[in-house]
């Protein structure tokens, strides 16, 4: 069976479900990025055994996407990663969150994993003694991670796609854009529309997503140049790869991503499916599982002969 679903759980540094009472402090990074400054958020273990870019998605930035702050619940993602002893990193590309747009006001794939992967060589530049980060991307950022992951492998040591696959033999379109970007306003309404699954979903959890979403992202990023994700090919993608993704995700078809797996280009693969999560595992109940997912991975022991 080409699948291969990654089980249980293993032995974390900190338990997870609570906030930490001695989580690192949120750092503000900004990193040249071919000249552009491009802001980059942290919290990190004092003696790090590891560091890890994280990539958020269409609409939202960096903050909300991965250190969301919810009265009585954790849901960073980047304190819980630095709790189990990471250098945890957030980017915000390019007209996102506290990174300014470019003088086109535009945003493309290539431009996008291009300051990933300058982002990622900075980081390194941090840890001279640990190995390459690992690259997270969510969603859309998961196909700017994908593309960095095949553009400049060495930047990495580890690659997952959280909730993106495709059928390989699909390709991508160019939308039609207009003239100049728009910079619409976003809401509330779209803020929410991710948080799919009642089971586990917290009100809490939706209003300080959207009250924290507006502000660091008021307005809506414009994007074009979509027909450059044609570059995605499975088989081009060589580094260790965790695919991960909720089972409610209603972006992701279990076929797809069967396929998509199969045709990736290395040996050193998992998938793994959370039961009864969706689309933003990373911040609902599912918090604790997708942690466990992605540090597993990380964590995995060497082949050994």
């Amino acid at each position: 069976m080409f699948q291969r679903l990654m089980v249980g759980l293993v032995l974390m540094a900190m338990p997870l479900g609570a906030q930490p009472a001695t989580a690192p402090a949120l750092e503000h990074f900004t990193v040249s990025s071919d000249g552009h400054p491009m802001s980059v958020w942290a919290r990190r273990a004092a003696a790090p055994r590891g560091s890890v870019l994280f990539v958020h998605g269409l609409t939202w930035s960096g903050r909300p996407d991965f250190d969301l702050q919810v009265p009585g619940l954790q849901r960073s993602v980047l304190a819980s990663f630095a709790g189990q002893g990471y250098a945890a990193y957030a980017i915000d590309l390019r007209g996102y969150g506290e990174t300014p747009r470019d003088a086109t006001g535009w945003l493309t794939p290539r431009r996008a994993s291009a300051d990933v992967a300058n982002v990622l060589t900075w980081i390194a530049q941090q840890h001279p003694r640990l190995p390459a980060p690992a690259l997270v991307g969510w969603s859309r950022g998961a196909c700017i991670s994908m593309l960095a992951a095949e553009i400049q492998p060495s930047a990495m040591s580890a690659l997952v796609l959280f909730g993106f696959v495709f059928d390989p033999a699909d390709t991508f379109a160019d939308t039609e854009t207009p003239l100049e970007p728009q910079r619409d306003k976003n809401t509330a309404e779209n803020a929410a529309s991710d948080f799919i699954t009642p089971e586990v979903t917290p009100p809490i959890v939706v209003k300080s997503f959207i009250e924290q979403a507006l502000k660091a992202d008021p307005i809506h990023i414009d994007l074009k140049g979509d027909g450059e994700y044609n570059a995605l090919k499975p088989d081009r993608v060589k580094v260790p790869t965790l695919v991960l993704f909720g089972e409610k995700d209603p972006g992701i078809s279990m076929d797809d991503a069967g396929k998509f797996f199969a045709k990736l280009g290395t040996a050193d693969r998992q998938m793994v499916v959370l039961p009864g999560a969706d689309h933003v595992a990373h911040l609902e109940d599912t918090h604790d599982r997708w942690v466990t997912a992605i540090i597993g991975f990380l964590t995995r022991p060497p082949t050994r002969r």
